[in-house]
């Protein structure tokens, strides 16, 4: 009977002790080559992976996401990269975490498992996508970008001008891809693993104000130059009514962030406001 009972034990406990827990970090719109530096910044990417059992269990997605979600370069590029990491480091748990446009990349292939010979693996390896301003219904922006409308420089290497990306990020673009060829928002079947976003609601750009400089203040200001094209509800670039359009909201950025501050949508990529020790603290669960 002890000898039952302890087995039993050990079963169920196995799938904890075996348990090799990774973090992905997906960038957004554009073409990244260093997107540790560039993108995330490495006090970010160390803080967050500083949580994992280890450390030194994370990678940095590089891939060119000024292509459409599903073009080979984009989420063929993504779901290689994904691959080596599970393959090399010997990955069971998956942790994803996705800014803007990089959400809807890793979208694409938790809602097309047939697309791809590689996604069936990933799928089943990914716990959960922490999606930091997802654009997942798109935004107005785009549409004024592909329309032809000059937006302020500051703001240039944020919507990377007229690519397909962008073009894909029309509102109305988006609305036929959730429709037809993506899962998780309304009417149409859940995504196979969680999702869940984090949505910023303002900007803050005042330049007495400190909290301004947090991510880099020209891009604060030119965010909220942006926010004329935008609902109130907003972080400079999307609407709250895009970021929380697919799968849960996790949280919104007052509710959790040090003096219940906003997050831009430069600053959602960025250790402001206590954003990367929470998501650090997620690392263990």
């Amino acid at each position: 009977m002890r000898k039952l009972i302890c087995g039993l034990m050990l079963a169920a406990t196995a799938p904890c002790a075996f348990a090799n827990t990774g973090v992905a970090f997906v960038h957004g719109t554009g073409s990244q080559t260093n997107a540790y530096a560039n993108y995330w910044t490495g006090a970010m990417v160390d803080s967050v992976r500083g949580g994992l059992p280890n450390p030194a269990n994370y990678t940095v997605i590089n891939c060119d996401f000024t292509q459409y979600m599903w073009d080979s370069r984009a989420a063929g590029c993504l779901a290689g990269q994904l691959t080596t990491f599970i393959n090399n480091r010997g990955i069971t748990r998956l942790i994803v975490i996705t800014h803007s446009n990089g959400g809807n990349v890793i979208r694409w292939i938790m809602s097309n498992p047939t697309y791809d010979s590689r996604y069936p693996n990933i799928i089943s390896k990914i716990v959960r996508v922490n999606a930091l301003a997802p654009s997942s219904a798109g935004t107005p922006l785009a549409d004024a970008v592909i329309s032809g409308t000059i937006f302020e420089s500051a703001v240039g290497w944020l919507l990377g001008y007229q690519n397909d990306a962008v073009r894909m990020q029309q509102t109305s673009w988006m609305a036929h891809y959730n429709a037809n060829n993506l899962y998780g928002t309304a009417g149409r079947p859940a995504l196979p693993k969680t999702f869940r976003s984090v949505v910023g609601t303002d900007v803050d750009s005042s330049p007495f104000d400190s909290d301004s400089y947090c991510g880099g203040y020209t891009e604060n200001l030119g965010l909220e130059t942006t926010q004329n094209w935008l609902n109130s509800c907003s972080d400079g670039f999307l609407n709250c009514s895009s970021q929380s359009a697919a799968g849960s909201v996790w949280f919104y950025d007052t509710s959790r962030m040090a003096g219940a501050e906003p997050l831009s949508h430069n600053q959602s990529r960025r250790p402001c406001f206590g954003l990367n020790t929470i998501l650090r603290t997620d690392m263990s669960q």
